[in-house]
């Protein structure tokens, strides 16, 4: 059976689009609006609650950041496999409601204690367990949800229907909605009330989610539901069916992932030997199954996804240290209103809103005149614009006319052009890598590129650890040096960052010739 609506009646459609489509776009929204809502909240809730050092916060969130980007892959295999998307969703969503609930339990704030003379850091182990294994869940969570959303989103449509981009363009508006209106409301609800109503907020969120996805599950008629459904009540062992086991090994995932974020040198360890794995089978692939074009492709694939390294260990600064360096060193007084630091990262989202749309009508155009730019130029253009906002912010710091504060625009103005970066290389990525792969591995390689995306994310924490600043109490004592600390990194992620993208320009005529014509 093809998972797919066909000819569906106009009672059963919304603007042209199956119902099911508005119960995946809120859906989604809510979930983005929890994850951005209480990812904005992290790094002061680290450094601010619990006072771990800015070197020890960046590597926790590094590390949660980067378990976030593996984890769909595993639970796309499961829904494929055994569960079916819908089952999937409900799953992680009832994970996600437990791990934003377990992150409002905020519990005793740390405290510097003054033991033989030396500064300790007291913090109730009760509490920061519960805290592991809050994030934890999350990350089972959207390993789950994520994935498998948009796949459902997906098969409402034939290949061929013509509806089919808007859809996946209106369910990448529900995302960006969630992700804007999360990160302001869980900032603001912090400012005036604490870290529990801002993580609170974020789990009422994803119950919304999960309501929703629960009322609408009639739209959905086969969409999403088990390939074989004899094979999850199949028993496995005597009285305990693998529908059973799935839900079990899912706990012992979260386990897993709880030990994981409180050993964060094995998470590095894992991902790198899992990149390093995945990039020697599909090299073995590539020259021992492959046609010689099909191997130059699969090995240009492999090639660009060395450029998103780059790129998100750079731009995931957005969550870290640029969040607290937002906090620490922008004039954020606007009309005489602070606005709170992590109401800033709503600014990304709101750019790809109003940018997204833009930037598809940009493509069309210059592709219907032969002028739209390779993937492996919008690669290398996203690159250049990543170093060219690290590099605005630090000529904004050297204008400033106080040592410690920065005009809030030359911030928006880096959100703009990483923005702008982005929207070169992460939907244009996914695409390439459906164009390049060998259609019986094109699982494999989104593998590859889910794993390069995580491991970015995780050099990020490397990077955002070299920023760190000496505090008391959360607070910086020196504001000037933090600034000047936050300066002397992002200049030199800026210069590199344009060096590596003017290199790649330089790489393009050779990547395009062993792309045989995919563009």
């Amino acid at each position: 059976m093809t998972n797919t609506f066909s000819n569906p009646s106009t009672s059963n459609e919304f603007l042209g689009h199956p119902r099911a489509l508005v119960i995946c776009f809120f859906t989604e929204m809510w979930e983005r609006f929890s994850y951005y809502g209480m990812r904005a909240l992290l790094i002061f809730y680290l450094t601010q609650h619990f006072l771990f050092s800015d070197e020890a916060a960046a590597g926790i969130y590094s590390a949660y950041i980067s378990l976030v980007y593996i984890t769909p892959v595993i639970g796309g295999i499961v829904a494929d496999r055994y569960l079916g998307q819908s089952k999937a969703v409900i799953l992680g969503a009832l994970l996600l409601v437990a791990g934003h609930m377990g992150m409002a339990i905020e519990g005793l704030k740390a405290v510097e204690v003054t033991v033989r003379g030396q500064i300790e850091i007291q913090r109730d182990p009760f509490y920061l367990q519960i805290f592991y294994l809050s994030l934890s869940l999350i990350i089972m969570g959207v390993g789950f949800l994520k994935a498998n959303i948009s796949t459902m989103v997906g098969s409402m449509y034939e290949r061929s229907d013509p509806r089919r981009d808007g859809a996946f363009t209106l369910f990448y508006m529900g995302i960006n909605l969630g992700s804007f209106f999360g990160a302001i409301i869980c900032a603001f609800l912090l400012q005036y009330y604490g870290f529990s109503y801002g993580f609170g907020a974020a789990g009422i969120g994803m119950l919304f989610g999960l309501a929703v996805f629960l009322r609408g599950q009639h739209e959905f008629g086969e969409i999403g539901k088990p390939k074989n459904p004899e094979l999850l009540r199949q028993a496995v062992f005597p009285f305990v069916s693998r529908e059973i086991i799935i839900y079990l090994s899912t706990l012992l995932g979260v386990l897993i992932f709880w030990q994981l974020m409180q050993n964060r040198v094995v998470v590095g360890g894992i991902l790198g030997f899992s990149l390093v794995s995945m990039a020697l089978v599909v090299i073995t692939y590539a020259f021992t199954k492959c046609e010689r074009l099909d191997r130059n492709r699969m090995l240009v694939c492999l090639f660009l996804m060395c450029y998103q390294i780059i790129f998100w260990s750079l731009f995931e600064q957005t969550g870290s240290s640029l969040n607290l360096m937002t906090d620490r060193n922008i004039d954020r007084v606007i009309l005489g209103f602070e606005i709170p630091a992590a109401a800033f990262q709503s600014v990304n989202a709101f750019f790809i809103i109003v940018l997204a749309p833009l930037f598809n009508l940009m493509w069309i155009y210059l592709a219907h005149r032969g002028w739209e730019p390779s993937t492996p130029m919008k690669f290398s253009l996203s690159l250049i614009q990543l170093g060219l906002g690290f590099l605005l912010l630090v000529y904004g710091a050297s204008i400033a006319t106080d040592s410690t504060q920065v005009a809030l625009i030359w911030l928006v103005l880096l959100y703009l052009l990483h923005t702008t970066g982005e929207l070169c290389i992460s939907p244009v990525g996914l695409s390439m890598t459906t164009k390049l792969s060998v259609p019986r591995v094109v699982g494999m390689m989104m593998g590859c590129w889910f794993l390069a995306s995580a491991a970015g994310n995780y050099v990020s924490g490397t990077i955002a650890a070299m920023t760190g600043s000496d505090t008391v109490g959360g607070e910086v004592t020196d504001p000037a040096a933090a600034l000047a600390s936050y300066m002397e990194i992002y200049a030199t992620a800026g210069w590199y960052s344009i060096g590596a993208g003017v290199l790649a320009v330089f790489l393009v005529p050779l990547l395009r010739h062993f792309m045989h014509g995919i563009k």
